[in-house]
C-alpha cells in the first residue's frame, strides 16, 4: 500500500476549540479497501465478521462515512492491523509527517546527546506541532488527534474530542481489546462506564485500567470535552 499523508489542517480553530475545514476521512476508505481485498473479503463477508451492515462497510470504503469508534475497532481486529495503520497509513513509510522529508542523522550528529546511530540512519521527527497532527473524525461524535508524530506500534497517543452527546460506542455497546489504557480529562466532564461502574470525570480526573475490561465514554453535557488519551500495546483503542 502507498503511504498517504494524513489531513493537514491550517484553517482557524472555532469557538469550540476544534479545528474546522478538514477532510475527516482522507485516505481511510481506500485503506480498509486494499485491507479487505489483500485478505480476499467480500464487502458482505467483513461486515459479517465485523457484525455491521454491508452498506455501512460500502460507505466506509467511498469515503462516504466513517465508523463509530466500536466499529473502526472491530475492522482493525478482523484485518490483524492496528488503528493506526488504517486511520494514517503503513507504519513503515520512508516519508515524513504529512508528506515531509524524513530527518537523517549522521553518526558525527549523533554524538551531541550520547546516542549512537548508524550513518545514513533515519529517524522520524520528535516534535508534533499542533497545527500539523493528523485528525480523524468518528461516527457518534468523537474526534481523534494523533499526538505522535509518526506511526508506533507500542501506543495510542491521542487528543479526543468528544461533542456534546458524543459517544464512543455504536448504540451505547461497551467495547473490550488488548492493551491497558491511561486517560485524563483536560476540559469538560465526561462519563466513563468501566465494567458495572459508572464514573463521572472532571476536569483534571484520570483513569486507568485493563482494556480488555467493558467500557465506554458519553459526553452527557452541552459542551466539547478534550482528554488526552494512551493506549498501550498498539492493539487498537476504544476511547
Amino acid at each position: 500500500m502507498s503511504h498517504e499523508a494524513g489531513p493537514v489542517d491550517d484553517s482557524p480553530a472555532t469557538d469550540t476549540g476544534v479545528r474546522s475545514g478538514f477532510d475527516p476521512g482522507a485516505g481511510f476508505g481506500a485503506r480498509l479497501r486494499a485491507a479487505r481485498m489483500e485478505r480476499s473479503l467480500s464487502v458482505r463477508e467483513l461486515a459479517r465478521l465485523v457484525g455491521c451492515s454491508a452498506s455501512l462497510v460500502s460507505q466506509v470504503e467511498r469515503g462516504l462515512s466513517m465508523p463509530s469508534v466500536g466499529v473502526l475497532y472491530s475492522l482493525a481486529t478482523v484485518m490483524q492491523c492496528s488503528l493506526d495503520h488504517l486511520l494514517f497509513g503503513p507504519s513503515g513509510s520512508p516519508a515524513g509527517v504529512h508528506g515531509q522529508p524524513p530527518v537523517h542523522y549522521s553518526a558525527a550528529q549523533a554524538g551531541a546527546n550520547g546516542d549512537v546511530v548508524e550513518p545514513g540512519f533515519t529517524r522520524p521527527g520528535v516534535v508534533q506541532r499542533a497545527a500539523t497532527r493528523r485528525v480523524i473524525d468518528m461516527a457518534s461524535g468523537v474526534r481523534w488527534e494523533r499526538l505522535t508524530p509518526s506511526h508506533d506500534d507500542r501506543v495510542d497517543f491521542l487528543e479526543v474530542i468528544y461533542s456534546p452527546g458524543g459517544h464512543s460506542t455504536d448504540l451505547r455497546q461497551a467495547v473490550r481489546h488488548q492493551g491497558y489504557e491511561y486517560g485524563v480529562v483536560v476540559s469538560g466532564t465526561l462519563h466513563a462506564r468501566v465494567g458495572f461502574e459508572t464514573y463521572e470525570l472532571a476536569a483534571g480526573d484520570s483513569i486507568a485500567f485493563d482494556s480488555l475490561v467493558p467500557h465506554e465514554y458519553l459526553n452527557k453535557t452541552g459542551d466539547f470535552v478534550h482528554a488526552i488519551w494512551v493506549v498501550l500495546d498498539g492493539q487498537g483503542s476504544g476511547v
